[in-house]
Formats: structure tokens, C-alpha cells, sequence
């Protein structure tokens, strides 16, 4: 048998076409990774174009949520002022608004109170202003913490309960039920308990401020056995009427942000019981986001027309 030999020539092709040479294999390659490239690069802008058309669908499914949210809000005010007055139910919601949220409430009215009285102390006493410890706690408590706490603490409990409670009622076509037999479940299930809200927020705020400056005057107390007539005084000495009613009344807002939004998404839901826990989630976070942007423009606004304690 004859030995292969090792040469550079060009092989012949089997199938009788004519060798390429190196020089024409190296061009071939090179034209072969220019295609590849071009594809490549077709590939990333068709992935670009996606991903635009996403975010433009995305951002047409939220102006198309914003409007319909607004609409089911129209729908509200157009309808709570007429019959039939369900005086029944908005009691019954009221208690389930203020009554069934009163330990809630009162134990993080209390633990404000402590918390906050113990943590400003020794800060104050850094700068020798320890007796302006009543003052500072009744500020933060009566026109910040106590009603946005409150108002987020309610909108954990409320909005999820009432997101899932119509929203479970929807599911179940109980609300179509009610709709055929002209019972008007708009009235019945959704205005009860937005002006539930409106009216049991404020009346909670207030009791989780009492409640909150006791537990700072209960820590004074302890710490450096400070009287209770000294401790109200102080407090209450850079305080103005305006400022506890502004941010009191505020908490009306932040009740009908949380009652008509847990509302809207359970009496909308669609599908079955992974939906109406889905509405309930929905329900706890928007309104807290739209407590705090609220709680923004509020404040903006009151000091516009009101002024800072500091103006008088």
C-alpha cells in the first residue's frame, strides 16, 4: 500500500467540483462571520422593538387601570347622596372600621408613644434640651406619625378585608345576584364602606394620639418622674388648633383612599380565588402608596394656606 503523502495542494472535491484554496477558504469564513454578525444585529433590534412594544402596552394597561379606577371614583360620588341610604350597614361597617380596630390601633399608638419618648431623649439631653421632650413628642405625634401610622396600620387590616370580601362576593356572582334583583349592590357593598372609613379614621387617629402621648408621658414619668401638669403644658404650649384639626381631618382623606380602592379592585376582580388574593395584596399596597402621596400634597398644601408652627 502506497503511503498518503502531505502536501498543500488543494484536495479535489469528491463531488468533482474544483478545490478552494486557503486564500478563498479564509474569505469564505470571514463572509460567513459578516452574516453572522448582520444577523445578530437584526436579532438585538427586533429584541429592542419587543421590548418598546412591551412598555407601550404596559403603559396603555395603566392609563387604561387609571381611567377605569377614576371612573368606578365618579361612579361613587355620583351615587352616595342618593337611595336607597343603607344607615344599617354603615353602622355595621363602622363598627368593623373602629370598633374591631381599637387594640390594633391602641397598641401602636402606645408603642409610638414609648418608643419615641425614649429613643428622642437622650438626643434632646446631647444638647441640653430635655424639656423640650413633651413639645417635640406632641409634634410628631399629632401632625405626622399619629395619622399616617394609623392610616397605614387600617389600610393593612381594611383594605385587604374588603378587597377580598367583595371580591370573593364578585367571584361567586353574588354581586350579579343582588344586581338582578335590583338591590343595588353599589350602595350596599362599596358607599358603607368608603364613608365608613372617611368617618371611623379620624375618630381612631385622635384616640391613637391620646394613646400615644400617654405612653410618652408614662416613660417621662419613669425616667425623670416628671409631673403631668408640667408634661401637658409643655406639650401642648407650641401646639396650634389648626394643626391638630388640619392633620386629624387629613385622615378622612387617607380613609377614602383606602375604602375606595380596596373596593374598586374587589368589586372588578375577575376569575377565581388566586384573583380575589391577588385584588387583596393590590389593595394593601396602593393605598398605602397613595396614603403617602397623598399625605405629600396635604402637608404641601396646609402649610401653603396655613403656615409652620414656627410662623405662628
Amino acid at each position: 500500500m502506497e503511503p498518503s503523502r502531505l502536501t498543500d495542494e488543494p484536495r479535489p472535491d469528491p463531488e468533482g467540483r474544483p478545490a478552494r484554496s486557503f486564500a478563498e477558504r479564509n474569505r469564505a469564513a470571514r463572509r460567513a462571520r459578516a452574516n453572522e454578525k448582520i444577523l445578530r444585529e437584526k436579532s438585538f433590534a427586533e429584541r429592542t422593538m419587543e421590548r418598546l412594544r412591551h412598555s407601550q402596552s404596559v403603559l396603555y394597561a395603566f392609563l387604561d387601570e387609571a381611567g377605569a379606577m377614576f371612573s368606578f371614583v365618579g361612579r361613587f360620588f355620583q351615587r352616595f347622596w342618593r337611595r336607597p341610604f343603607e344607615f344599617k350597614e354603615l353602622l355595621n361597617q363602622m363598627d368593623e372600621v373602629g370598633s374591631k380596630s381599637f387594640l390594633l390601633v391602641s397598641v401602636c399608638g402606645l408603642a409610638i408613644g414609648i418608643v419615641l419618648a425614649m429613643q428622642s431623649r437622650g438626643t434632646l439631653a446631647r444638647f441640653g434640651a430635655e424639656a423640650f421632650l413633651p413639645s417635640m413628642l406632641a409634634l410628631s405625634v399629632f401632625k405626622e406619625i399619629g395619622p399616617v401610622i394609623t392610616s397605614l396600620v387600617l389600610a393593612g387590616r381594611l383594605g385587604a378585608g374588603f378587597a377580598a370580601e367583595i371580591g370573593s362576593m364578585k367571584v361567586t356572582e353574588q354581586i350579579d345576584a343582588m344586581e338582578a334583583a335590583a338591590l343595588k349592590p353599589f350602595h350596599y357593598l362599596v358607599v358603607t364602606r368608603v364613608l365608613a372609613c372617611v368617618i371611623m379614621f379620624p375618630l381612631l387617629t385622635i384616640l391613637v394620639d391620646i394613646i400615644a402621648m400617654s405612653g410618652g408621658f408614662m416613660e417621662s414619668n419613669l425616667a425623670t418622674n416628671m409631673d403631668w401638669r408640667v408634661f401637658i403644658d409643655t406639650a401642648f404650649s407650641s401646639m396650634r388648633f389648626v394643626d391638630v384639626t388640619v392633620d386629624t381631618l387629613k385622615t378622612s382623606i387617607f380613609g377614602f383612599i383606602v375604602g375606595i380602592v380596596a373596593c374598586y379592585l374587589g368589586y372588578t376582580v375577575r376569575g377565581g380565588t388566586r384573583e380575589v388574593g391577588q385584588a387583596a395584596m393590590q389593595a394593601v399596597v396602593l393605598s398605602s402608596l397613595f396614603i403617602l402621596i397623598a399625605d405629600v400634597i396635604v402637608v404641601r398644601i396646609s402649610l401653603f394656606i396655613f403656615g409652620d408652627v414656627s410662623g405662628g
